[in-house]
């Protein structure tokens, strides 16, 4: 190994959290080096958020001409894939190529090194051959891979996780999704509406396990309504794969059968790659525990899906700017806080969240009540008509009378969600809201009859 050089800070992975550090850190002068063996910018720009978003306005697109009267027979036409797939790798892998990632990065004054990380020490990172100190600290944001559940057959098939399903040029005749949460239920829909006969397999009781049940079922109902067959509660013993395409095994003797199969299962985390046994992390853990300023150990911080507190590029670049704050001494960043975490499934209808599930408010000891309004009884709702499924959700505090919990589902259900996330966040009264204006006619406007609803559960 060659000499120990020294630097400020070493970053290990250059995810969203990760790249956001290392270039702040970077512009305020300080020597950093930030490491990475995959795509600088991580998941998102490649695999993720942005080209998944972009299928999803093609095939959102194509659900709203069908709903259309004149337009609803020329839509029914299987439409040609293609112009996705090039939009898909000129605006999204072109402008997020990772050339240009790193170029950025360096053009602030900092330098990449290309390979595996691994902590060596309390102030120590090695990366092929060369090892770093820290001399004013390190930052992990180490990301995850899609899981391949440990199904008989499975990892010997030509599976597709999100990755192969976002680089296809192709529409499969036919799809099995195995999971159905966010990722699985997003490319479920994105390749019906393209065509694809599509099966999502989930094992819980209901779509989206970490929502609401009830807003699962919703989402079953419109795929039902689609074509997708959705079947929950069941448990797959077996996979296999032969020319004519993919065999899923349930449990209770059933088959399913599919030309390609989507495993959207969840991530996997592998900590014992990244040395931290050396400042006491337990390598077995499902994420590193941090404290509110995001500190592992003494001059080690982490972000991101590591840190278990929710796998989302809005994790990781809110946590970044803790960590800025800490190493520069920055005044007035709070310490992070989690209680109005925001949640979006970008289906048709979207399907948004934040804060408490009313089964966890109530795990909670808190005294509830619930508050809900219909998007169809809504003004908006009523104008915007077929593709106005949706509802708005509303959990409080009686005792406190605030907000903890929301849900909205429905047209613009993200967007519509980002009050409520507010109103969460700086706890905002119960009756302020209640004696605000809402524009009309909008779908944010149902908030209010949500908030008129407000009632006590048992």
């Amino acid at each position: 190994m060659a000499a120990v050089e020294e630097v400020d800070v070493v970053v290990v992975g250059m995810g969203p959290g990760g790249e956001e550090v290392a270039g702040r850190l970077a512009e305020a002068g300080l020597a950093v080096v930030g490491i990475d063996q995959r795509l600088v910018g991580g998941e998102c720009p490649y695999y993720g958020c942005v080209p998944s978003k972009m299928m999803i306005r093609a095939a959102n697109a194509l659900g709203e001409g069908r709903r259309i009267p004149g337009l609803a027979g020329q839509a029914q036409v299987t439409p040609d894939w293609s112009p996705v797939a090039a939009r898909i790798r000129s605006d999204a892998t072109d402008n997020w190529d990772d050339k240009v990632a790193v170029d950025r990065f360096e053009g602030k004054g900092g330098r990449f090194v290309r390979g595996h990380g691994k902590l060596t020490g309390p102030d120590t990172v090695a990366v092929d051959g060369n090892e770093f100190r820290a001399r004013r600290g390190i930052v992990l944001n180490i990301g995850t891979e899609p899981a391949v559940p440990p199904i008989d057959g499975l990892a010997d098939t030509p599976l597709w996780t999100n990755r192969e399903a976002i680089a296809t040029t192709r529409v499969p005749s036919s799809l099995l999704v195995l999971g159905g949460g966010a990722i699985g239920v997003e490319l479920a829909q994105v390749f019906s509406r393209f065509g694809a006969r599509v099966t999502v397999v989930e094992a819980t009781s209901h779509l989206l396990p970490p929502e609401e049940p009830e807003s699962g079922a919703l989402l079953a109902e419109v795929f039902g309504r689609e074509g997708i067959d959705v079947r929950v509660d069941v448990k797959v013993v077996g996979v296999s794969h032969d020319s004519t395409g993919f065999t899923l095994r349930l449990e209770g003797g059933e088959s399913l059968n599919a030309e390609q199969l989507l495993v959207a299962a969840g991530r996997r985390l592998q900590l014992a790659d990244a040395g931290l046994d050396v400042i006491g992390v337990d390598v077995t853990a499902r994420a590193v525990p941090v404290d509110g300023r995001m500190r592992v150990a003494s001059g080690v911080w982490a972000v991101g899906d590591m840190t278990g507190k929710g796998a989302f590029t809005h994790v990781s670049m809110y946590q970044a700017e803790i960590v800025v704050a800490e190493i520069l001494g920055t005044p007035g960043v709070p310490a992070a806080d989690y209680r109005a975490l925001p949640r979006v499934t970008f289906t048709d209808p979207e399907i948004a969240s934040v804060g408490m599930t009313q089964a966890q408010a109530r795990d909670a000891g808190i005294d509830i009540l619930i508050g809900k309004a219909e998007v169809a009884a809504t003004s908006r709702g009523w104008i915007h008509g077929p593709g106005n499924d949706g509802f708005i959700r509303l959990i409080a505090d009686a005792g406190r009378r605030i907000l903890v919990g929301a849900t909205v589902i429905g047209p613009c259900g993200g967007e519509v969600m980002s009050s409520l996330a507010l109103a969460i966040h700086a706890e905002v009264p119960i009756d302020r809201m209640l004696h605000m204006m809402y524009a009309y006619p909008t779908f944010h406007r149902g908030i209010l009859d949500a908030l008129r609803d407000l009632r006590q559960t048992n």
